[in-house]
């Protein structure tokens, strides 16, 4: 090979000088290269992967607590008193009775005076699911 003037710049494959395309200093006069401060930049995406982190356990942790309070009415409505078959995606009314003990009922609360918890309806997987 054919010695260059500057061996450093000079690209071979191309016969031409690509200093300005080096992403590293190719002279002792060019300005020093300097590490950026990282310190910052690690502290906004921490700050930023925690919120995530943070967003996503409260959506977990509602969602949770959904499932535990469908579970208790669940729990209530099959260990209340009834005589009669459910049918499922019919909408039924869970009542207390005065010696706290739990029944359903086909009544709706504007056609009796019992004590009114809630309506329910069954879905097809036996679920009972609250309605508003």
């Amino acid at each position: 090979m054919e010695k260059k003037p500057d061996n450093v710049v000079f690209n071979s494959d191309t016969n031409t000088y690509d200093a300005f395309l080096k992403p590293y200093a190719t002279s002792f006069t060019a300005p020093a290269i300097k590490a950026g401060n990282a310190v910052n930049w690690k502290n906004q995406q921490i700050k930023k992967a925690n919120s995530q982190f943070y967003t996503i356990f409260n959506e977990i942790k509602e969602q949770y607590n959904a499932l535990q309070k469908q579970h208790q009415y669940n729990e209530i409505i099959y260990n209340a008193k009834f005589n009669f078959q459910p049918i499922v995606g019919e909408l039924y009314h869970l009542y207390k009775r005065k010696n706290q003990e739990f029944f359903l009922s086909i009544l709706a609360p504007e056609e009796c005076n019992f004590n009114f918890v809630g309506s329910f309806q069954l879905n097809s997987d036996q679920i009972w699911m609250k309605k508003q």
